[in-house]
């Protein structure tokens, strides 16, 4: 499939082949050998669906508790506790030299990919230098077509088995090549790095990649849901509530923040943020240093926290609270129009979607602040109708 004529503006014009020879030089010299390059020439062509893909990708637009309702049930839990019963040998190994529990890489598997079922169906190469070629993220997609490239020299896959996601991302964990590359490890011992079709592989490169990658703390905790003081909404600092400020947990439990099932918090100085993904009614959860881990896997506030989740209901964590009453979630329109206002009002809430993304959660939060409203990231109609009546 041709490019598209926009594609090559970002590359001084340079035609797709032209394109691909120049990627090809710089892949030889970062030490692609020529067997590697021959072996993946059929798929370095241009397939312009994989780029309209990536600019019309949907923006993850669920609410926490429907998207853990489903990927975070019981049945998931249970799944993932097998799953480490099964090879609890690479699970137990993968512990000890890497510091990451059993219960996180579970949740991860499982999530990426049910355990291997949901591979994807796509050959990996010809979505590299596409979104290569394409200018909205070049140079990352030129370094992910080397990386693919360094993994075929070196063994693992060849490029007939690169299949994975529309985007790039291989093994049952989803890992872009350059993850793969860097983080993936030999757990069975059959001298190749095979994350499609080994778990031991898949367990051992999971743990190594949160390890050294997302910088895992052996030994301290991700996430703990706790209950916030709702007969105290009128005092309680809501606005404290933000992945960004970070309080040592004796301080939440002077503010009235206790564990789920009304225990007290330890009276240390372990420091943890309160997440409220849907506000102040919502579900709570103090979130430690252990928690980036999950928004550098993926930046979407509703996966991570899902994530985290889902590895402490494996661990062995109680089902989450219910709600003494259902959260009120603005409907999509109400959501775009509030996003409409606050760019009105002067802030960036990246694309106005109907999604309510982290830009939208800190505009938001300022403007709750602003009106006198509990400050909790979370739009509401009272909000709305503020903003509404404000003068243009």
């Amino acid at each position: 499939m041709a490019p598209s004529p926009r594609a090559a503006a970002c590359h001084n014009g340079l035609p797709f082949d032209r394109f691909l020879a120049e990627l090809k030089q710089q892949a030889i010299a970062a030490g692609v050998s020529q067997r590697a390059l021959s072996e993946a020439a059929p798929y370095l062509v241009y397939d312009q669906s994989i780029v309209n893909r990536d600019r019309g990708q949907r923006v993850f637009g669920q609410v926490f508790t429907e998207f853990a309702r489903r990927r975070a049930s019981d049945g998931a839990a249970q799944q993932s506790q097998a799953r480490i019963r099964m090879y609890a040998a690479a699970f137990n190994r993968a512990e000890k030299e890497y510091g990451v529990p059993p219960a996180v890489i579970a949740a991860f598997w499982g999530l990426e990919s049910s355990f291997g079922a949901e591979l994807g169906n796509l050959h990996t190469l010809p979505s590299l230098v596409s979104l290569a070629y394409d200018c909205r993220r070049s140079e990352m997609f030129q370094n992910e077509t080397i990386a693919a490239l360094k993994i075929i020299d070196r063994g693992d896959l060849t490029a007939s088995e690169m299949i994975g996601s529309w985007a790039g991302e291989l093994g049952q964990t989803q890992f872009l090549p350059t993850h793969y590359f860097n983080y993936a490890v030999d757990y069975d011992g059959d001298g190749h790095r095979n994350l499609l079709r080994s778990a031991p592989d898949v367990i051992g490169s999971t743990a190594n990649y949160i390890a050294n990658g997302l910088k895992w703390r052996r030994g301290e905790p991700w996430l703990q849901e706790v209950r916030a003081p709702q007969n105290l909404a009128s005092s309680f600092p809501w606005d404290q509530a933000d992945l960004t400020i970070k309080l040592p947990r004796s301080k939440w439990a002077q503010f009235g923040v206790t564990y789920a099932d009304g225990k007290p918090l330890p009276n240390d100085d372990m420091p943890a943020s309160l997440l409220l993904p849907m506000g102040r009614t919502g579900p709570a959860f103090l979130a430690y240093a252990n928690f980036a881990a999950y928004t550098e896997w993926n930046n979407s506030l509703i996966y991570s926290t899902t994530a985290g989740y889902l590895a402490t209901r494996i661990a062995g964590a109680a089902p989450m609270r219910q709600p003494s009453a259902p959260v009120v979630q603005l409907p999509f329109n109400e959501i775009k129009e509030l996003q409409q206002l606050l760019v009105r009002a002067g802030f960036n809430v990246g694309k106005v979607d109907g999604v309510l993304g982290q830009q939208s959660r800190i505009a938001v939060k300022t403007m709750q602040a602003k009106y006198g409203l509990p400050a909790d990231s979370w739009p509401t109609a009272e909000l709305l109708a503020r903003m509404r009546s404000a003068p243009r």
